[in-house]
């Protein structure tokens, strides 16, 4: 049996296609929706049972940040609270407000300078799928150009999970390089380092056997599998010495297991697929680093890694972590999203922050 995105289209299907999108009704040429600061507009209301297929967004907008004011929720067979909810440019892979051609399986930012925004995975519903598009601006008006493609079926299988991204936004707590000395050497040993010694023992020394600082990409309760992130970081320490961001493992934690878990890394580039502390734009099928920051790892920078050839199963629980640096020791500011299907219904996500709080930081 032939499978996969080509196999598949050897096959008749009972599936309809479908698409909902922003086409002017009049028969002008305003194909776009107006939605005012402050304003949730529903943009797509489907029947099911089917799948959503694919997504094509743009949006413009006169306010600055505007990817991090606009949420984009999905809510599956009438649920009360959503399965996705992220920041419009983060789902895509915009973070930090920052557009820019990248192509992955699932997500893809396309010309121009990256702000045709693509979804492909695979999003099944019961009953109904609605989309949600929130304009959190202060003053001005979004223009949202889109297109939603779905299949409706003749029934709904009883093995399907549905899709899942949440969005999440951490200011680490890390430690200073005369803490850690201290607290590695002791008071009096920790006094007599160079800038260079203790910079190296800020990077790369230090044990962490819990887990317990890291930070957290998904934390989630009931059946089913992780499916892959998009990390934002933001290199906040100001030096002249070494100031690689990365050392830290990922760690996942699946079905309440302790530390240490089954799936457990050696550092950030290598769960995203990378080596030797990358400075280069790279863009694969499964993994990728969008934003590479500047001169000695500085600034904003993004990597993805997706898990469409190896998704991580959970049956009762998972939680996804990565340190922000070799034992916790860095104060980054880390956002990220998490996508995941699971059985419903989910356990609601916590609030997400106010609009203030989720701007980027000055570059």
């Amino acid at each position: 049996m032939l499978i996969g995105p080509l196999g598949r289209l050897i096959y008749l299907s009972e599936a309809e296609r479908g698409r909902v999108s922003s086409w002017d009704r009049s028969g002008g040429n305003d194909d776009r929706v107006h939605i005012a600061p402050g304003e949730s507009r529903v943009i797509a209301e489907i029947p099911g049972p089917g799948a959503i297929t694919h997504i094509w967004m743009t949006l413009e907008s006169t306010e600055k940040h505007y990817l991090r004011k606009v949420i984009l929720r999905m809510f599956w067979d009438d649920e009360q609270y959503p399965s996705v909810e992220c920041p419009i440019g983060d789902f895509f892979g915009a973070g930090h407000a920052k557009t820019a051609n990248f192509v992955s399986l699932p997500l893809q930012m396309s010309p121009e300078n990256g702000r045709g925004f693509n979804c492909w995975f695979p999003m099944p519903f019961a009953h109904s799928a609605r989309v949600v598009i929130e304009n959190q601006n202060q003053v001005s008006e979004i223009r949202l150009y889109y297109y939603i493609d779905y299949e409706q079926w003749p029934s709904f299988p009883s093995n399907i999970a549905y899709f899942h991204a949440q969005w999440r936004r951490t200011m680490c707590k890390g430690k200073s390089e005369e803490q850690v000395a201290r607290e590695l050497l002791g008071e009096a040993a920790s006094q007599h380092l160079s800038p260079e010694e203790l910079n190296r023992l800020f990077l790369f020394e230090g044990k962490n056997t819990t887990g317990a600082e890291n930070y957290v990409i998904l934390d989630a309760k009931g059946r089913g599998h992780f499916v892959g992130t998009i990390l934002y970081i933001h290199n906040l320490r100001e030096t002249n010495l070494w100031n690689w961001y990365g050392e830290g493992d990922d760690m996942i934690f699946v079905d309440g297991e302790q530390w240490p878990p089954r799936l457990h890394g050696t550092g950030t580039e290598d769960y995203f697929n990378m080596a030797w502390c990358p400075t280069q734009p790279y863009s694969a099928p499964y993994h990728g680093l969008i934003l590479v920051g500047g001169p000695n790892w500085s600034g904003k920078v993004t990597l993805y890694r997706f898990h469409i050839e190896d998704p991580i199963y959970f049956r009762r629980s998972i939680k996804v972590t990565i340190e922000h640096g070799h034992d916790n020791h860095r104060w980054d500011d880390m956002a990220s999203v998490a996508f995941w299907y699971q059985t419903e219904p989910h356990v609601p996500f916590p609030p997400l922050p106010p609009m203030v709080n989720r701007l980027p930081l000055a570059d």
